[in-house]
């Protein structure tokens, strides 16, 4: 392979946990915008993950409503999402989310995968991926702690 042909074009990361719930419980705690306000959207989620939505996430630690929009939803295995990316890879504006859940151990607990893709192979590009790689981590912790305990995490974090 020529070192031309190598160079890296675009940076995406991929993070997972595991939760104690069935499937389709977990899925909804991401579908649906009264579940996922408790633990993760600090401002409120508006609209369901359903494809073909468009949706506002607001956060208390990110001044203003981002508006999601939702390419496509397979209950309950997996959503696909875009949203707004600076430093987005080929010239575009957004960067593709995808939330997989696969039951284990007789679907009492799912394994939660989150990939994001795309941002420019730049400095600015791998900065905002680290950013969002550490925000979905931080996701994943709160869902588990909500979803089998009750417990928001968020609540008095970022303010």
């Amino acid at each position: 392979m020529r070192e031309a042909d190598s160079e890296l074009k675009e940076l995406s990361f991929t993070v997972s946990g595991r939760v104690a719930r069935p499937c389709a419980d977990v899925f909804e705690a991401v579908a649906d915008p009264e579940r996922l306000s408790k633990y993760f959207t600090t401002g409120g989620a508006k609209g369901r993950l359903e494809p073909g939505s468009d949706v506002m996430w607001d956060f208390h630690d990110f001044p203003g409503a981002f508006p999601v929009t939702v390419v496509e939803s397979e209950p309950p295995r997996r959503i696909v999402i875009e949203w707004e990316g600076e430093e987005a890879a080929d010239g575009g504006d957004a960067t593709r989310v995808t939330f997989e859940f696969e039951p284990l151990d007789g679907d009492t607990r799912t394994l939660v995968t989150i990939t994001e893709s795309s941002w420019r192979a730049t400095e600015g590009g791998a900065l905002r991926a680290f950013d969002n790689c550490e925000g979905w981590t931080g996701m994943l912790s709160a869902m588990k702690a909500w979803v089998e305990h009750g417990i928001n995490l968020r609540e008095g974090f970022y303010v």
